[in-house]
C-alpha cells in the first residue's frame, strides 16, 4: 500500500462500519476499493463474506481480476486454498443485475421459475410489449410500444409494482401502461423469463418480504461495497439497505456498507438513476465516515481546470476541487466548422495528424451527445482510410449470435418458448417468407434455422398443440426435437465451449455461413469468436452438476458455466464491445464513455440544444436535467489524459433541415486562457447562408 496517497489510505483502512468516499475522476477508487478488500482479508474477514458491486460487466471483471491478483500475491495472506481453486474464498464481485440473477436462481422455486429461466433483453421487451398491447386492443402504430416499456421501466426502477402501479395511475396513458403491464407478466410467466428490470425488482421484493433471507444474505455478504453509488436508482438502493438491514439481523454491530462515487459524475437521471442517494448517504447512516479523494492521476492540468470550471456552476454536489501532480498539458483546441461534414472532416484529419505523430488509434476517443451524430464521422473515417470502432452495436445482438443463444436457451428451457408466439406469428404470416423476425421467441426464432423445411404455419400448429402432421413435416419437427435433446445432453455434461461448438457445427450453421458470401464469412467468423466467449465459463460446473440439487445454493457458487454465459450475454453493455481491444479510434455517446479513459478525446457536436441536450417540444429545460448536462460535459472532459478537441459547427443537418446553432454555452465556461481556436478558412461543398441580426 506504499503508492496510496494519504486519503487513499484512509479510505482503505476505514473497515467496520459506513464509509462514503466521494472520488473525483481520475482518483483511483478502483485502486482503493481492491485495496480494501484485500485489506479487509488481511483483517481476518474471509473473501466470501466480501461483495462489490459495480455497474457494468467490464468494470466487474476488471475489479474481480484486479482482487484476484493482489491476492495471489500477497506473500503475507495465508488462505487455506488457493484463489485460483477455491471459487468459496473468493470475494463476490458483481453488477447488480447480476447480483440479482444469482439470488433469483438459487430460490427459482419460490419465484415460480426455473434454474434456466430467460432473461430478456430490449428487443424482447418490446416484441413481447407490442404483442401484450395487441391483446389489449392497443394499435402500436398509434402507441409506440418503446414508450410503453420506458413507463414500465422507469416504474419498476423506482421500486413499483403493478398493482401499486395501477392504483397511482394519474391519466390515460399511465392507466393503458398499467393493463399492459398485465399482458406483459402474464407473457414472461408463460416464457418462464424476467426483463433487465424485474431482476432488480424482484430480488427487492423478496428481500424485503422475507426477513430471514435478509438475514441470510447480510449474514453472507458482511461487508458491501457499492462502486458508482451515485448512478443507484430507487430500487437498487433498497437493494443495498436490506443487505444492510440484513448484516445487522445477522449479529453485526453496524452496517458495513462502503459507498463509491462522485455526485458530478451522476449522467444517468433519464433511466432512473438518483443523485439523491448519494447525498443523503449521510442521513441513511448518520455515523458515516466521509473520505474525500481530489488527487487526479489521469489529466493534465490544464483539463481539470476546465472541468473545474464547468462543474463548478452546479448546486446538486458534494464540493471538491480536483488537482493533479501532471504536466500542465496542452491547451484545450476548439474546432470550428461550418457543418457537421465539415465537422467530421476536421476531426478525421485531426486524429489522422495525431496517429501520425505517434499516438496509437485506440488512444483517441471521439465522443458526441446524441447517436445519429456517429454517421457523419463514420463516413469522414472512412474516406479518410482510419480505423475506428464504433462502440453501441452489441456483439451479442448480432442476429447469428442470438440464434445461437436461442438454441441454448431453448434446449434449456422449451417449454414455455412457443406458447406465447402464436398472435405475432399469425400477423407474420402475410410477411415474405425468409428469415425469423425479431419477434419470434426462442424455438419460433431457430426451428427453421439454418432452412429445414419448417415454415411459420407449422410453428402455429405446434404451439396450438396441433399434433396431426403430414408424415413427411412429423419427421423434420421430430428432427428437431431431437437436436433439442442432443444440446441439452451436451450442455448439461460438457464445457461451453464445447456445447457451443456442438451447436454451431450440428446444426448445420456453420456449413451454411462456409460457403456463402462475404457475409456470411463474417456471420461465421462471429459465432466462432462467441466459442472463444464461452472459453471464460469453462472452469465452472457444468449444467448437469445442479440439475437435481435440493438445497440452496449461495450465490458464489450456486451457477454453472452455461448459466453465467447465457447471464453475461443478456447483460452484455456497450462497453462490453472495448473487449476486443482493436487498435482503432473509439466513436461512442459521451454515455457510453463513462468509466473509460484515453490520450486524446474529441467532444463534438458543442452547439446549444445538442449538448447541452434540449428536446423540440420542450420551452425550458428544468434545473435537473440542466445540470446533468453539465455533469455529462465534465465526464466527457475528465475522459481525456493529456488532449482535449472540443469542436462546433455553425450548421447542422438535424431531422432533413439545416439548422444554425449557437455554440455550446460550457465553451464559456472555461477560462480563455485554456483554450486555442481553430476556424477553417472557408466551408467545403455547404451552400452560402445569409444571416440578418
Amino acid at each position: 500500500m506504499d503508492g496510496l496517497n494519504p486519503e487513499q489510505l484512509k479510505a482503505v483502512n476505514t473497515i467496520d462500519g459506513p464509509v462514503l468516499i466521494i472520488a473525483g475522476a481520475g482518483s483511483g477508487k478502483t485502486r482503493v476499493i481492491t485495496h480494501r478488500i484485500l485489506n479487509l482479508i488481511r483483517n481476518g474477514v474471509a473473501p466470501h463474506n466480501i461483495l462489490a458491486i459495480t455497474f457494468t460487466n467490464k468494470a466487474a471483471r476488471e475489479m474481480r481480476d484486479r482482487v484476484a491478483s493482489l491476492i495471489a500475491n500477497d506473500k503475507d495472506l495465508n488462505l487455506p486454498v488457493s484463489m485460483s481453486n477455491s471459487r468459496g474464498e473468493r470475494p463476490f464481485v458483481s453488477t447488480f443485475h447480476s447480483l440479482g440473477v444469482q439470488i433469483i436462481r438459487a430460490h427459482a422455486r419460490e419465484f415460480g421459475l426455473t434454474r434456466h429461466f430467460t432473461i430478456y433483453d430490449r428487443a424482447d421487451s418490446k416484441r413481447a410489449i407490442k404483442e401484450a398491447m395487441e391483446q389489449s386492443s392497443i394499435d402500436p402504430k398509434k402507441f409506440d410500444p418503446g414508450f410503453i416499456l420506458n413507463k414500465i421501466s422507469l416504474a419498476k426502477g423506482d421500486g413499483i409494482g403493478r398493482l401499486e402501479y395501477f392504483g397511482a395511475a394519474k391519466d390515460f396513458i399511465e392507466e393503458m401502461a398499467a393493463g399492459v403491464w398485465e399482458k406483459y407478466e402474464l407473457i414472461l410467466a408463460k416464457e418462464k423469463a424476467l426483463d433487465f428490470d424485474d431482476l432488480l425488482l424482484k430480488t427487492a421484493q423478496f428481500l424485503e418480504k422475507r426477513e430471514g433471507m435478509r438475514k441470510y444474505y447480510g449474514g453472507l455478504w458482511q461487508y458491501l461495497h457499492i462502486d458508482e453509488y451515485q448512478d443507484t436508482n430507487r430500487v437498487q438502493y433498497k437493494i443495498a439497505k436490506y443487505l444492510t438491514d440484513g448484516q445487522v439481523l445477522a449479529g453485526a454491530a453496524r452496517p458495513n456498507i462502503c459507498a463509491v462515487g462522485d455526485a458530478d459524475q451522476n449522467i444517468y437521471g433519464w433511466r432512473g438513476a438518483t443523485i439523491e442517494n448519494i447525498l443523503n448517504f449521510e442521513k441513511d447512516y448518520p455515523d458515516a465516515t466521509v473520505i474525500t479523494l481530489e488527487k487526479n492521476y489521469r489529466s493534465t492540468k490544464i483539463i481539470l481546470s476546465a472541468a473545474n470550471d464547468i462543474i463548478k456552476k452546479n448546486i446538486l454536489r458534494k464540493d471538491k476541487t480536483l488537482y493533479t501532480d501532471n504536466i500542465e498539458g496542452e491547451k484545450i483546441s476548439l474546432l470550428v466548422s461550418y457543418t457537421e461534414n465539415d465537422e467530421a472532416r476536421a476531426i478525421a484529419d485531426t486524429a489522422k495528424r495525431l496517429i501520425a505523430s505517434g499516438i496509437s488509434p485506440g488512444e483517441i476517443a471521439v465522443l458526441y451527445r446524441a447517436n445519429f451524430q456517429s454517421r457523419a464521422l463514420e463516413e469522414a473515417f472512412i474516406k479518410k482510410n482510419i480505423p475506428y470502432q464504433l462502440i453501441g452495436t452489441r456483439f451479442f445482438e448480432r442476429k447469428e449470435v442470438k440464434d445461437v443463444l436461442s438454441y441454448v436457451r431453448a434446449a434449456l428451457n422449451h417449454d414455455g418458448s412457443l406458447r406465447s408466439d402464436i398472435s405475432i406469428l399469425k400477423s407474420d404470416l402475410s410477411e415474405p417468407a425468409g428469415e425469423p423476425s425479431e419477434s419470434w421467441g426462442d424455438i419460433a426464432r431457430i426451428i427453421n434455422v439454418p432452412p429445414r423445411g419448417i415454415g411459420k404455419a407449422t410453428v402455429i400448429k405446434l404451439a396450438s398443440g396441433v399434433t396431426d402432421l403430414p408424415p413427411a413435416m412429423k419427421e423434420k419437427v421430430a428432427g428437431f426435437w431431437k437436436l433439442l435433446g442432443d444440446i441439452k445432453k451436451e450442455i448439461m455434461e460438457k464445457k461451453p465451449s464445447e456445447a457451443v461448438k456442438f451447436i454451431i457445427e450440428e446444426t448445420g450453421m456453420s456449413r451454411v455461413f462456409q460457403k456463402g458470401d462475404i457475409d456470411d464469412e463474417e456471420r461465421l467468423r462471429n459465432i466462432q469468436e462467441l466459442v472463444s466467449v464461452a472459453t471464460q465459463y469453462d472452469d465452472l460446473p457444468a449444467a448437469g452438476a445442479f440439475a437435481h440439487a435440493g438445497t440452496v445454493q449461495t450465490a458464489q457458487d450456486g451457477a454453472s458455466g452455461i448459466e453465467k454465459f447465457l447471464e453475461n450475454a443478456a447483460l452484455a453493455t456497450d462497453q462490453d464491445e472495448l473487449e476486443k481491444n482493436e487498435d482503432a479510434v473509439k466513436l461512442m455517446t459521451v454515455h457510453a464513455s463513462k468509466g473509460l479513459e484515453f490520450d486524446a478525446v474529441f467532444v463534438a457536436g458543442l452547439e446549444q440544444d445538442l449538448f447541452p441536450f434540449k428536446r423540440a417540444d420542450e420551452k425550458e429545460v428544468s434545473r435537473a436535467d440542466e445540470e446533468e448536462e453539465r455533469r455529462l460535459f465534465y465526464v466527457a472532459l475528465t475522459r481525456a489524459k493529456k488532449k482535449v478537441f472540443l469542436s462546433y459547427a455553425i450548421v447542422r443537418n438535424i431531422y432533413g433541415a439545416q439548422r444554425v446553432s449557437a455554440p455550446s454555452e460550457f465553451i464559456d465556461d472555461i477560462a480563455k486562457e485554456s483554450l486555442e481556436e481553430h476556424v477553417p478558412e472557408k466551408p467545403t461543398g455547404a451552400k452560402a447562408i445569409f444571416i440578418d441580426f
